[in-house]
């Protein structure tokens, strides 16, 4: 026979499925000697023999499967009901009777808190705080049974019913324990976090605190004293003005009391007992090995924690294995992808940096802290950074400034450096002043596909866990032997620019026509892959029968359905011709693990439908040919201006950068390009491989390798793996899950602190969400807010609002009027193509996507840097 009571000393954290998360906790401390005030649960077996006795309940609940976290009106509306009916039923007898005699073992003259307390609440993922009820100084056998019905009706609240439904918890797998404990009558009480829950900085203790019950200070009602706790020493104080506080009565519940003058301008806990409750926080942090929310209170010269949960608001941090401050930046910021990544694909992205990328919440972060030790990259890397995310430059900026944060200063290493920047340095140079720029594609071009092939070569030669140390020695190789040699051609193209732009400020007094330099670059893979796009949305508009096709095709038989009808042939050969050069793409293409276009060709369908309905037969070529004709004109009158003004000298000096930027420029994404073309090699060999583990009755699916990093497959495909990998891709899996749901930090420290940075200089009008501009020009038009490109569907004269584009959105590019994206900088995927194709763009506005609804009517000035909503979307 299940219990329908259990005392704390009896619980312990294995106890969650019988006492709920915060009867677990309580227990937890207890056991492990913890100042606890004593008491004990009622258990979930008494709930639900207790909802049993309720004959509508099933019906109840049948109802909560079917509603959404959004339809607030019908969740109010059941909740009411079902609390209505659980208030009103009796306590079963039996269950009436153990909870009696268990108030009597602990004590009936004494008062009691009554919590709830549910089995998906106070876990490391999912707080579920304050989503039930609590009932303080409870006293007597009535009020006793009353607060405990009262709770377990609580469970439906319309705040739980809610948060349940929109965290995915199932109504009918969620059972509520009750907590009976032992009612303090505190001095001062309050919160504790062992992290600052504001910047996330894990050495540092948080402690809200205000006279008399706590409930004043978690239910909102008294702005409490704030106190940080580091290293033992108190490094703030902010004392609040606490007008008010709760206090027991005599005869039960509790009174809200205005405080005196003095109190309310009083200190609420000393000095000497701000350390010591610090010091206990961080014991109970390490007995539970993770950062903690702490609910405390100081009564008769003595601490009582009367609640400690995970923190879960904060983001990762990354492991060291020393204990020096390290300072990391996003790579997903960077490079355009800041959604959570399987450990395949960080696996795969780690492997050539191993000693300075680093993994936290599903993401890559890459250590500077070395780079910042050295001043002349110091002072450069946050230069070059910021054409990437301005945010990001202003972070590492402030950081490199702090008095509270030290960077032993170290020598630039020359010595190491110079096997690979005098190379460098050669190409660049050669390119930039002596040698013919319009060879530099063709040069790219051909060491790209040396590259390829070699590749291919090499990871075809192998099979099982030798064809994966062969990716893995590719994955490594890549770097040094291929990248240095394409790397200077970019590079090239963006000195010119830079060079190009001061010479114009300097000379003309503006660099104005700098916008219609930019345009229509050639060799550009990424414009190129728009224009193919382009071609294949003009053969469909050709043949009705294709675009009906497209609209019910399926990834399956995607190319045979084509042959069965008129127009068919001509549009798939058109369709096999891109995939051969970009079938290795798709959006977020950084992580191996997301599909490619090869493996599901109808995410491009949307984008084709999108480009028939906003860009007219042959337009997308037109603009691409107009754009380059405008920018040769450009260059023309900038060279005659300068000749006329500043002499034959500096115009050959211009006519030689303009040259050198028009046909190198281009190449800003041939390095990316060449590492997802490798990329689409290695997921090839080793799709093949699970796919083997599959037949092999190892694996489910072949899917499931994604959950796996390459050493774990290597050592599976050898017969060396330890532990259950079916055991492991599950807790893989559900990993993942959580993953999704952070937000990534762009700039953080090892101690977990988040370094935001400052924008600065962007004249906006009031109101306005200010951002980096990108791309010049101002631009009205309807918001059209896109998360995934593989399903956007964009009509004609609207501004595509998203959280980051990368190659794979580039689809969308000829259809959008307007580009707004909450990250990014000057030269990352978005702004290049936005000034390729003469959109106006403002990148970096953070929740642009939240912020900013469908249909909303906005103004971009990609000039100025600022969007303006002038008219909210209808339906708001």
């Amino acid at each position: 026979m299940e219990k329908f009571v259990l005392y704390f000393n009896e619980i312990d954290k294995k106890s969650l499925p019988y006492v709920g998360g915060k009867g677990a906790n309580l227990g937890e401390m207890t056991q492990a000697g913890f100042p606890v005030p004593q008491g004990f649960c009622v258990t979930t077996a008494a709930y639900q023999i207790f909802v049993q006795t309720s004959t509508k309940m099933n019906d109840f609940l049948d109802q909560l499967d079917d509603i959404d976290a959004d339809r607030l009106d019908e969740i109010r509306l059941i909740g009411q009901q079902i609390r209505a009916r659980l208030e009103q039923m009796p306590v079963p007898s039996e269950i009436e009777k153990t909870i009696l005699a268990a108030w009597q073992h602990t004590g009936v003259q004494k008062a009691y808190a009554v919590r709830s307390s549910a089995t998906a609440e106070d876990l490391p993922n999912a707080s579920f705080a304050g989503q039930q009820e609590t009932y303080l100084n409870v006293q007597g056998e009535a009020q006793l049974l009353d607060a405990i019905r009262r709770c377990w009706a609580s469970l439906f609240t319309d705040r739980a019913i809610a948060y349940r439904a929109k965290n995915g918890f199932q109504h009918r797998q969620v059972h509520l324990s009750v907590v009976v404990q032992e009612m303090v009558f505190p001095e001062v009480a309050g919160i504790m976090f062992t992290a600052d829950p504001i910047s996330g900085n894990r050495k540092v203790t948080a402690i809200d605190a205000s006279f008399g019950l706590g409930e004043a200070l978690v239910s909102g009602l008294v702005s409490a004293d704030l106190y940080h706790v580091r290293d033992g020493q108190i490094v703030q104080k902010k004392i609040s003005k606490k007008e008010i506080a709760i206090y027991a009565q005599k005869d039960g519940g509790t009174l809200t009391k205005d405080l005196s003058p003095e109190m309310q301008e009083q200190q609420a806990l000393p000095d000497k007992r701000i350390t010591q409750l610090a010091q206990l926080g961080r014991k109970i942090e390490r007995h539970y090995g993770t950062e903690q929310d702490i609910e405390w209170c100081f009564a008769d010269g003595q601490f009582y924690i009367v609640q400690s949960r995970p923190i879960t608001s904060l983001y990762p941090v990354p492991s060291f294995a020393d204990d020096q401050l390290h300072v990391m930046v996003s790579i997903g910021h960077i490079q355009m992808m800041t959604d959570a990544m399987k450990p395949m694909g960080l696996s795969v992205l780690q492997c050539p940096f191993r000693n300075f990328a680093h993994e936290a919440g599903g993401r890559l972060f890459v250590d500077v802290t070395g780079l910042l030790s050295i001043p002349i990259t110091r002072k450069k890397v946050p230069q070059i950074l910021k054409q990437m995310d301005e945010q990001i430059a202003d972070a590492l900026r402030e950081v490199s400034l702090r008095d509270d944060i030290h960077f032993p200063t170290k020598r630039l290493p020359l010595r190491k450096m110079a096997p690979i920047a005098l190379p460098v340095l050669s190409i660049l140079l050669k390119n930039l002043f002596f040698v013919d720029p319009a060879k530099g594609i063709n040069s790219v071009a051909e060491r790209m596909e040396h590259s390829l092939q070699q590749c291919r070569k090499h990871i075809s030669a192998e099979s099982g866990a030798g064809r994966i140390r062969a990716i893995q020695a590719e994955i490594s190789a890549l770097v040094p032997r291929v990248l240095p040699k394409i790397v200077p051609y970019m590079v090239t193209g963006i000195m010119a620019s830079r060079v190009i732009e001061k010479w114009m400020e300097k000379w003309l007094g503006d660099a104005q026509q700098m916008h219609l330099l930019n345009r229509s670059l050639p060799g550009n893979v990424t414009s190129e892959m728009g224009l193919l796009l382009g071609d294949l949305a003009d053969i469909a508009r050709q043949h009705p029968s294709v675009v009906q096709y497209l609209q019910t095709a399926n990834d399956a038989d995607f190319a045979a359905g084509l042959d069965a009808i008129p127009g068919g042939d001509v549009f798939r050969q058109a369709f096999e011709r891109f995939m051969q050069r970009y079938g290795m793409r798709c959006p977020g293409e950084i992580d191996i693990t997301r599909p490619r276009w090869r493996e599901t060709p109808t995410a491009l369908v949307p984008a084709i439908m999108s480009h028939m309905r906003t860009v007219g037969l042959g337009e997308h070529r037109a603009n691409f040919a107009q754009g380059a004709s405008a920018a040769e004109a450009a260059a023309k009158e900038i060279i005659a201006k300068i000749r006329a003004q500043k002499g034959a000298f500096k115009a050959r000096m211009m006519s030689r950068m303009l040259n050198v930027y028009r046909n190198l420029g281009g190449l800003r994404e041939h390095h990316k390009y060449l590492l997802i073309q490798h990329m689409g090699i290695y997921k090839q060999a080793i799709v093949a491989e699970a796919h083997q583990l599959v037949t092999n009755g190892v694996l489910d699916q072949a899917s499931d390798v994604f959950y796996l990093t390459l050493d774990e497959l290597g050592a599976l495909l050898a017969g060396h793996f330890t532990g259950d990998v079916l055991e492991r891709i599950k807790e893989r899996k559900t990993q993942y899950v959580y993953q999704q749901k952070l937000t990534p930090q762009r700039v953080m420290t090892s101690d977990g602190e988040v370094i935001h940075g400052r924008r600065r200089g962007v004249k906006a009008p009031a109101g306005a969400l200010t951002g980096t501009p990108v791309s010049a020009g101002v631009v009205e038009g309807y918001a059209k807010v896109v998360l995934q490109p593989e399903t956007a569907e964009l009509n004609p004269g609207e501004i595509m609002i998203a959280p980051f584009t990368d190659p794979g959105w580039t689809t969308l590019f000829h259809s959008a009027k307007g580009l707004v994206m909450e990250v990014g900088g000057q030269m990352t995927h978005g702004a290049v193509v936005a000034r390729e194709y003469g959109i106006p763009a403002v990148v970096g506005i953070g929740g642009a996507t939240k912020t900013i609804k469908d249909g909303a009517y906005i103004r971009v000035d990609g000039t100025q840097g600022y969007v303006q909503i002038l008219q909210e979307a209808a339906n708001d």
